[in-house]
């Protein structure tokens, strides 16, 4: 499904009225329609409380409330603006809704004696809030954040950015959203995701032309985004790929093998694990099905820079992909090991972890790789790989735009990205934009990312096109975390019952 943004969801509004006639009074109509449905549909008490604003939300909501009224319910709509101060199209449903007998007040505050065994739809504020909610509004939001009440937002919780997801001074936490058309990207990206609840998205009746343009550049990631490799009938292990991991340091190993084991679940026919020497003994106790590769060592259970050649000439003679960068540290040598990897290699490569933090502030190497390159940062990777110094800090201003964050480092690299996080997006050398749907609190767990690399790896390995490796390998990795979380909770969730739940993630495709 397509995602957009406050602008363009302002554009397909204008365009259906304009171009299609469809006129703004009829949507408001539908919208209105479309909320009091849901309503009725998801509550057995029939008394409500429409708290509202004076624009064009607002206006859905008192539609909302003058259907629910026609259906006998116990409706009250509280207007935090003037007559004088609502929109045109607000102030007619006002005026009609009033016809009716609705209940309507015009208030600064509300009560604990309003919200008494209320049902409330939340009308206040749109997508378009582009500045800090304040007093006396956000006074209202904090007020009915208190309550035990349930809420349910007219299509998009007031107080949430619908481009960033962040709260703009005070914003409402619902129970459930209702929105129009398409989602939001507020609705998927933090915090806005929690504090939009359940999402609903409703048809009210744009033409479909303009919810499926090629030129809404963000989508999600769900079931019928991936794509399985086949396996055919007469064939082979090399049929399906070698993937050549570079992986683990001393007290590290860890991190190579769940690469290793999630890289095999996923598909992949032959992995083969690339380890400082020194660890050679530790890495062949622990494995089974994959094979190993002793590098050379620094003396220190890290790799040297000698490793170099020994990396090339197995990529040139036996894996089609490498993965590299899972616990293998960071140290001059191992800068200097990656960067000159990445621009002589020529399969196509995954760079995690420490493959990443070696690039700090020098992302030119990547414009000269000439394979397609992968690269999964959580966020503080992100920031250290922009050239911030600022720990959580970075992190947190990435987290605050991650979406054009991401799409201008791709841009201008010309590199696939994963950017974990909740959700995690995926961007493309165009700015495409994919926000995956699966994947739970749970998931925050050491070797989560590690586990990830090699689902994407294992799929690249079967000859997938380099992003549809990464949908399929971040979806199906977020499914078997949940059904992990499923099997043994999320507190106790841990890197490896998401592995032991891939096979089933896929067999849940067949």
């Amino acid at each position: 499904m397509k995602v957009v943004t406050a602008e363009q969801m302002r554009t397909i509004d204008r365009t259906t009225i304009d171009r299609y006639g469809i006129s703004g009074s009829v949507l408001m109509e539908r919208a209105g329609l479309a909320v009091a449905e849901k309503v009725r549909a998801l509550f057995d008490r029939k008394k409500v409380i429409v708290i509202a604003g004076g624009g064009n939300n607002g206006g859905d909501g008192i539609a909302a409330a003058r259907n629910l009224h026609n259906w006998g319910w116990q409706v009250s709509v509280l207007l935090m603006l003037r007559e004088d101060r609502l929109s045109p199209d607000c102030l007619a449903q006002y005026r009609i809704a009033k016809q009716m007998g609705v209940r309507i007040e015009f208030r600064k505050e509300i009560t604990e004696k309003d919200l008494h065994a209320s049902i409330v739809i939340d009308a206040l504020l749109g997508t378009g809030i582009n500045k800090p909610v304040v007093s006396p509004m956000s006074d209202v939001i904090s007020f009915l954040n208190s309550s035990d009440v349930q809420v349910v937002s007219v299509d998009i919780p007031s107080g949430i950015s619908s481009d960033t997801g962040n709260i703009m001074g005070a914003a409402v936490c619902a129970d459930h959203t209702v929105t129009f058309g398409l989602p939001k990207v507020g609705h998927y990206l933090n915090p806005g995701a929690e504090y939009s609840g359940h999402l609903h998205v409703e048809d009210i009746g744009f033409p479909e032309g303009l919810l499926t343009s090629a030129s809404l550049d963000i989508e999600t990631v769900e079931r019928n985004s991936v794509v399985l490799p086949g396996r055919h009938k007469y064939s082979h292990k090399g049929d399906y790929g070698h993937v050549l991991i570079i992986a683990g340091s001393r007290g590290r190993t860890g991190a190579a093998m769940m690469a290793a084991n999630a890289c095999l679940r996923s598909g992949a026919g032959l992995v083969t694990v690339g380890i400082p020497g020194s660890l050679t003994d530790v890495m062949q106790s622990r494995a089974t099905e994959e094979m190993v590769l002793p590098l050379p060592d620094s003396g220190r259970g890290t790799l040297s820079a000698e490793a170099y050649g020994p990396i090339m000439e197995f990529l040139g003679s036996n894996a089609d992909i490498l993965a590299i960068g899972p616990g293998i540290s960071v140290n001059d040598e191992i800068r200097s090991l990656v960067k000159k990897i990445i621009t002589a290699g020529t399969c196509p490569m995954i760079l995690d972890a420490d493959a990443i933090n070696v690039l700090e502030g020098d992302t030119a190497v990547l414009k000269k790789a000439r394979a397609p390159i992968i690269l999964t940062p959580h966020a503080g990777e992100m920031a250290r790989l922009l050239g911030s110094s600022h720990g959580r800090t970075g992190a947190a201003e990435v987290n605050a735009d991650r979406i054009n964050c991401a799409r201008a480092f791709s841009k201008r690299t010309g590199a696939y990205l994963v950017l974990k996080g909740a959700p995690t997006l995926i961007s493309d050398c165009d700015g495409r934009i994919y926000i995956n749907t699966t994947g739970n609190p749970g998931m925050a767990t050491a070797g989560s990312g590690d586990v990830l690399t090699g689902m994407i790896a294992g799929l690249m390995g079967q000859s997938m096109h380099p992003l549809d490796a990464c949908r399929t390998g971040v979806f199906l990795h977020g499914l078997a975390g949940d059904m992990a979380a499923g099997s043994v909770g999320m507190h106790s969730l841990i890197a490896s019952d998401i592995i032991s739940m891939v096979h089933k993630a896929f067999l849940s495709f067949s």
